[in-house]
């Protein structure tokens, strides 16, 4: 009897070893998702990445996201997966950016397999860059009336005139006819960049196309003032570029920090109401109007006179 007892004391703890070691040992689906960043302006971009670890004894799947409201994909990555010696690994990254200031969530998701299996949700918050109230506003300015000189005797200018004309009549006429090259850009008389943007925006100010309805029309031409003025002023072939690409370019061009940035929102922004994935507001027409005229003065103002009289 006394045997009996030793033999059941040796092996109940041994089994209850057993089982402890089983249990610490068990592996289950685990599931994360995360992003680089919860605070970001209109227009700019957060990564966020799912993740699932899944153990040998469960079925492979992973999550289905087609859309998340307040947000637009601009990358759906493929899924990485990664065999290890505890089962698979799943991982996807999804590029976003957000046009709708606000606060948003992204929602938690589940494995195809389980519902009660589901990642946490994220706090986004979507907003714009305060403008700076402390700086002036410059205004276009109208243009400047000047008094007209006093009446002159153009007697003798009229006599000079005369005899340049003849003087160039016998030359014609005598002459040996052979063909010229005609320099085109020294006979077309080119124009002020920044002039012809100030009247621009002007003009597109009074069309007032966004309460005629056309909005499109009005990001369209607001757009191409500002490609068209960086390009004759910095060189920059904004015309042939995207907008992500002219972004990048702006990087080299004598902008303040909050400017630039400012100007690569309103930029995108445009693109978005341009392909109608936006439908603009009367705060964002004019804001992108603003920012965008600004953007040009400032420009404007860091090019030493010297340069643009070389360039004119």
């Amino acid at each position: 009897m006394k045997e009996h007892h030793l033999i059941l004391n040796k092996t109940i703890p041994f089994f209850l070893f057993l089982f402890v070691v089983s249990f610490c040992n068990a592996q289950t689906t685990t599931v994360r998702a995360s992003v680089d960043r919860n605070n970001i302006l209109i227009g700019e971009q957060i990564n966020l990445v799912l993740e699932a670890d899944i153990p040998e004894n469960e079925p492979i799947s992973f999550f289905e996201v087609d859309s998340i409201e307040h947000f637009e994909f601009l990358l759906k990555g493929k899924i990485d997966t990664t065999n290890t010696s505890k089962g698979t690994e799943l991982k996807q990254l999804f590029r976003l950016t957000s046009f709708d200031s606000g606060r948003w969530v992204i929602p938690a998701y589940s494995l195809a397999h389980s519902e009660n299996l589901k990642t946490d949700s994220i706090v986004i918050n979507v907003g714009f860059m305060a403008m700076d109230t402390t700086k002036d506003y410059n205004d276009i300015k109208e243009i400047i009336e000047i008094e007209a000189e006093k009446k002159q005797d153009w007697t003798w200018y009229y006599v000079g005139g005369g005899v340049l004309l003849l003087v160039l009549l016998i030359y014609l006429l005598t002459r040996k006819k052979k063909k010229k090259a005609v320099d085109e850009a020294a006979a077309t008389q080119i124009a002020d960049p920044y002039r012809d943007a100030m009247e621009g925006l002007e003009q597109l100010r009074q069309e007032d196309y966004p309460g005629k309805g056309d909005t499109k029309k009005y990001y369209t031409l607001l757009t191409d003032i500002f490609r068209t003025y960086v390009e004759k002023r910095k060189g920059i072939h904004s015309l042939q570029q995207t907008t992500d690409d002219l972004v990048v370019q702006l990087k080299n061009v004598d902008l303040h920090k909050d400017q630039y940035s400012q100007l690569s929102q309103v930029l995108r922004l445009s693109d978005f109401v341009k392909f109608a994935k936006y439908e603009s507001t009367d705060a964002d027409n004019k804001n992108v109007f603003d920012t965008i005229k600004k953007s040009i003065e400032e420009i404007e103002r860091a090019i030493p006179a010297t340069a643009i009289a070389a360039k004119d």
